[in-house]
């Protein structure tokens, strides 16, 4: 009896140790990977694609839907200073965003455009820009690309801003979009994404997202926002569309949990 109910206790504990709320687990990620911070789905790839951040090395990852690693591609030229987010165009490029700011020193930031995901090394393509004037340093994590600009959320809690930069090699200075609230306690954003037909924006938190559709041009927070809840808690540092009702989401490991390539349905309801 007591070794039966030993067993049922450690049961429990596993199962609930493992439940990840309305996020359903596809995979493990890759054991090379300590700090995913992002996911993108890049056309033309089967593949998905991940970096590290900051105190890591120049490399972007290519990983399938079981985990395992498949491509690992330094990029000679560039620098991770702090590399945040992900995103990719429709010719098959991706850009790694390398804005993480988390002491607020520096005005000037890199995209790096990466061209050849087949090699082992390659060089990459840089856009640079600037803080607008009269605009603070702010720590940036998450950004996408559409109608040919990069859209830079910033992660404050309680104000945040959004910046538009040309996808253009180059340097810039970046247009300041707006500044915006997101209603409720907890909102950092860690990552972003708009699905293939721009009708779709998706926001990253650790235990939320916001979904918001009905905008017009550029103004995105004055469509219909919606705030989608995990039940789960984690460093979520990844977002990606992988089809226009679902995303992939990634965590980074922390001891036992984490570390994992959740999907999770945009329109399920409670």
């Amino acid at each position: 009896m007591i070794y039966q109910l030993s067993k049922l206790w450690v049961l429990l504990l596993i199962f609930t140790s493992c439940d990840t709320g309305k996020l359903h687990v596809i995979a493990d990620l890759p054991m090379g990977l300590h700090e995913a911070s992002a996911v993108e789905a890049v056309k033309g790839s089967k593949l998905l694609w991940t970096i590290e951040d900051a105190g890591n090395d120049n490399y972007v990852f290519g990983f399938n839907t079981n985990g395992k690693m498949i491509k690992r591609i330094k990029i000679n030229n560039a620098k991770n200073r702090d590399w945040e987010d992900l995103t990719s165009d429709a010719n098959g490029n991706l850009y790694i965003g390398d804005f993480g700011n988390n002491k607020k020193k520096h005005d000037h930031f890199t995209i790096y455009k990466v061209s050849d995901l087949e090699s082992d090394e390659t060089n990459a393509d840089r856009i640079v820009f600037h803080l607008p004037k009269k605009v603070k340093p702010e720590d940036f994590e998450a950004f996408f690309l559409w109608k040919g600009y990069f859209y830079i959320f910033s992660k404050e809690n309680k104000s945040s801003i959004l910046l538009k930069v040309p996808n253009t090699v180059g340097e810039h200075t970046a247009e300041l979009v707006t500044d915006f609230n997101l209603d409720g306690k907890h909102h950092k954003i860690t990552s972003a994404d708009i699905s293939s037909d721009g009708k779709t924006i998706v926001l990253l938190n650790h235990d939320k997202l916001w979904k918001i559709t009905n905008f017009e041009e550029d103004h995105f927070f004055k469509g219909n926002i919606e705030e989608l809840k995990f039940d789960h808690n984690s460093q979520k540092e990844g977002i990606c569309f992988k089809n226009e009702s679902t995303v992939y989401i990634t965590d980074e490991k922390n001891k036992s949990e984490g570390g994992n390539l959740y999907t999770f349905n945009l329109n399920q309801t409670d």
